[in-house]
C-alpha cells in the first residue's frame, strides 16, 4: 500500500437569516470554506439553486479541482522530462445534469490548456505528457465521470 495523506477543511454555514431552514426560500446558502494558515474562501450554491453568484459554488470548486490538479502533475511531469513550460492557462467547462427526485450528477468536464513551452524541439512531449498527467492525476482517478482534454501547445 501506498503513502497516505490526510486534508481537512471546515465549512461553516453564514446564510441563517434568523429563521433557520424554516422554508426553503427562507435562508442564505452562503457559507466560508476554512483552512488552517489559509485565507478563507466565500461559497455559496449555484444561483440556479438560489445561491450567491458573487461565491464560488461547490460545481465551480469541483471543475478548478480537476484543472488544478491536472496543471500540478502535468508541470511535474514536463519537468521531469526537460519540457520547460513558461505559460499554462486552461478554461475548463464541466457539464452537470439533474435528475428528477434524485440530484444530479457531472457527465463530463473538459480541460483546455494552453501551454507555452520555451523549443519548438519540445512541442511533441508537451502535448503527450498531458496523457501521463491525465492517468496520473489525482482528482481526476476519484471522479466517475470522463475528463478528457483539448490542449494547445505553443513555442513562446
Amino acid at each position: 500500500m501506498g503513502r497516505q495523506h490526510t486534508y481537512r477543511t471546515t465549512v461553516r454555514w453564514t446564510g441563517n437569516s434568523g429563521s433557520g431552514t424554516s422554508g426553503y426560500r427562507d435562508y442564505g446558502r452562503s457559507h466560508d470554506i476554512l483552512g488552517e494558515g489559509k485565507p478563507t474562501l466565500r461559497g455559496s450554491a449555484d444561483p440556479a439553486f438560489l445561491g450567491d453568484p458573487e461565491r464560488w459554488n461547490p460545481e465551480e470548486f469541483l471543475l478548478a479541482s480537476l484543472s488544478q490538479c491536472h496543471m500540478l502533475t502535468y508541470l511535474s511531469v514536463c519537468a521531469r522530462d526537460g519540457v520547460r513550460v513558461t505559460a499554462y492557462e486552461d478554461v475548463a467547462a464541466g457539464v452537470m445534469e439533474e435528475t428528477a427526485g434524485h440530484g444530479g450528477r457531472f457527465t463530463e468536464v473538459v480541460l483546455n490548456p494552453v501551454v507555452t513551452v520555451v523549443d519548438e524541439s519540445m512541442l511533441e512531449r508537451a502535448r503527450s505528457a498531458h496523457r501521463d498527467a491525465h492517468e496520473m492525476c489525482f482528482i481526476a482517478n476519484s471522479v466517475n465521470f470522463p475528463v478528457r482534454h483539448e490542449p494547445a501547445v505553443r513555442v513562446g
